[in-house]
């Protein structure tokens, strides 16, 4: 290498270097090195996912509990008018209304009412009383 000075300045002027020659060896330790901070590397993601995944689950836990909380009252509160719906058309008074001004309709007269009644079940031990005669 050559130093030229000139008016107090120092000026480095290069040669041309081959290295077409020159042959890269593999450090081991290199490779060592890269899969020690491979694994370092993972260690701490898997540590990461571990530590958040509790959390994310307890996240979606508490979001499905609100959301069937909220159906839970809607159908609570369906569940209640449908109920009132029902106790209103089955009062017996407004049946009667509708059915004789809305209908024209008009109770029967007493003499052509008939009743029919249905036995009760008896009770599976229980036993008819015959008569004296075997009947």
């Amino acid at each position: 290498m050559r130093v030229r000075e000139d008016v107090g300045q120092v000026t480095l002027l290069g040669r041309a270097i081959d290295n077409s020659k020159v042959v890269r060896e593999v450090d081991p330790r290199m490779s060592r090195d890269i899969w020690l901070l491979v694994l370092l590397v993972g260690a701490l993601v898997g540590g990461l996912v571990l530590y958040a995944w509790p959390n994310l689950e307890l996240r979606e836990a508490a979001r499905v509990k609100e959301q069937m909380s909220r159906e839970r009252e809607r159908l609570q509160e369906e569940n209640r008018k449908l109920r009132l719906e029902k106790a209103t058309l089955e009062n017996l008074r407004r049946v009667e209304t509708i059915a004789t001004r809305e209908l024209g309709l008009k109770p029967p007269p007493p003499e052509s009412l008939l009743v029919v009644e249905r036995p009760r079940p008896m009770a599976p031990a229980a036993r008819l009383a015959r008569g004296q005669d075997g009947q």
